[in-house]
């Protein structure tokens, strides 16, 4: 019995310490106490003072008999029963010209306190009363009180203290209770608005996220969102949101990974059924038949474009690129050796290369490579049909702590059509033949180094684009 106790305990204790909800509870108990206790000194004050006041009315009804004319004259068995119910040891009349002593009780000889209620504020009843509930028991109390009685200026009656302290303590505790009561109903209701309110919706979604990140390809533990209005509403609808985004992205993910798979298997047969084609091309080219010298520069030409296809698009397709491990390039340089793996020595095309010798990037030098060549093979196809002045411009300047390199040319520009799909894969700005892979890869590689690629200028005049590399100092 005692372990299904304890781990009862150990779980109310794990759900009021260290959840919102518990916090909260905790919270409202202290705070609940703290109003309790500006409320309870006040209250022990006035409690005191209305004790004090009972004694002194007591008194004087118990002498006010002896203080009317012929009151000596009263038989004294009549006077030791009215002043039994004095509720004093003694009370003193104070007149203009004189003071009278009624010794009711035992007389005291010495007065440990005096407390004066004809003047007394709220301040002095509330340090009265804790000073009775703290440290009375056993003093003797002296009580100045106003009067009634005519001809008196003031009563003084003398008592002990200690049924003062008693009837205090009394209302002390039933005070302590109820303000106990009070503070865990408050807290326990708060505790259980919130617990509805808040809690169980907040527990909801997150046992809907833990079940999601367990499997997020299971269109089922998607949660299904209220349409209450609110925070948790808007909670759960945008999380839902989220998961069937991210449900369709997984979706798409591995739709794009089998068709992957699909051309890495096709990548075989694609390279024999290549392999037999440039054999071919091979004994074409050594005929001396005019049609076939014609024919086969084409053939071979469409050949290459269908190995650059396969071969860019298993690089698209294929793993992720590896971590860029950046170190200085020199710019100048690497843009020329771009530029001349693209144009060659072809005469039609013109590079311009205007990036400082000194010009360094922080890099992955390779990468760098690819994303120029990139820029520049889009560039040359897009100068393809122009017949002269075609040229091709390299600039790079440092600025905001990054390299930006502009790759431009004064061909037509890219289409209105493409625009909008510019990045995507396979959408070519070119009509040379492109495989519309190389944007994607070179802005993918780009982004890689914390960078970007982007279209900065097209039109009718040429096309301007931008890659950015960030620097580490």
């Amino acid at each position: 019995m005692r372990v299904p106790l304890r781990a009862l305990l150990d779980r109310g204790w794990g759900l009021v310490a260290h959840s919102l909800s518990g916090r909260l509870l905790l919270l409202t108990v202290l705070y609940a106490l703290a109003s309790e206790v500006l409320i309870f000194v006040p209250a022990i004050g006035l409690y005191h003072r209305e004790l004090l006041t009972d004694h002194v009315l007591s008194a004087q009804l118990a002498i006010q008999p002896f203080t009317e004319p012929g009151g000596q004259d009263l038989p004294g068995s009549l006077r030791d029963e009215l002043l039994k119910h004095a509720d004093a040891d003694a009370v003193v009349l104070r007149r203009n010209y004189r003071r009278e002593f009624f010794p009711i009780g035992h007389v005291p000889t010495r007065i440990d306190r005096t407390i004066d209620l004809t003047s007394d504020t709220l301040l002095a009843d509330m340090n009265n009363g804790m000073d009775c509930l703290l440290y009375g028991g056993g003093r003797e109390l002296h009580i100045i009180a106003p009067t009634y009685i005519r001809g008196v200026q003031s009563i003084g009656v003398m008592l002990d203290e200690r049924p003062l302290r008693s009837a205090l303590l009394v209302y002390a505790g039933r005070a302590v209770v109820a303000a106990l009561f009070i503070s865990w109903v408050t807290a326990a209701l708060v505790f259980a608005s919130l617990y509805a309110f808040l809690v169980r919706p907040m527990r909801r979604i997150t046992r809907a996220m833990v079940a999601f990140r367990e499997n997020p390809e299971d269109a089922d533990r998607i949660i299904a969102a209220s349409q209450h209005a609110g925070e948790i509403g808007l909670a759960e609808r945008e999380l839902a949101a989220m998961q069937r985004d991210l449900y369709g992205f997984l979706r798409q993910k591995a739709r794009l990974a089998a068709l992957g798979a699909a051309v890495a298997r096709l990548q075989h047969e694609l390279r024999n059924i290549l392999a037999s084609a440039q054999l071919a091309s091979d004994r074409l080219a050594a005929s001396n038949d005019p049609a076939v010298k014609r024919l086969t520069p084409g053939l071979v030409a469409s050949i290459g474009r269908a190995v650059a296809l396969a071969t860019n698009t298993l690089k698209f397709g294929g793993a992720e690129e590896r971590i860029p491990r950046k170190a200085p390039v020199a710019l100048r340089a690497l843009a020329d050796e771009a530029a001349q793996s693209v144009l060659g020595p072809s005469p039609q095309i013109v590079l311009d290369n205007r990036i400082d010798a000194g010009l360094l990037a922080d890099a992955d030098r390779e990468q760098l490579f690819r994303m120029i060549l990139n820029l520049v093979r889009n560039a040359a196809q897009a100068l393809a049909s122009c017949q002269s002045g075609a040229a091709i411009t390299v600039s790079a300047v440092y600025t905001n702590r990054s390299v930006q390199i502009d790759v431009a040319d004064n061909g037509p520009g890219v289409p209105k059509a493409v625009l909008g799909k510019l990045f995507e894969p396979f959408a070519s700005a070119a009509g040379g033949g492109g495989t519309g892979l190389g944007l994607a890869i070179a802005r993918d590689l780009a982004r890689g180094h914390g960078g970007d690629l982007r279209l900065v200028s097209t039109g009718s005049d040429g096309t301007v684009f931008r890659i950015i590399v960030p620097s580490r100092d």
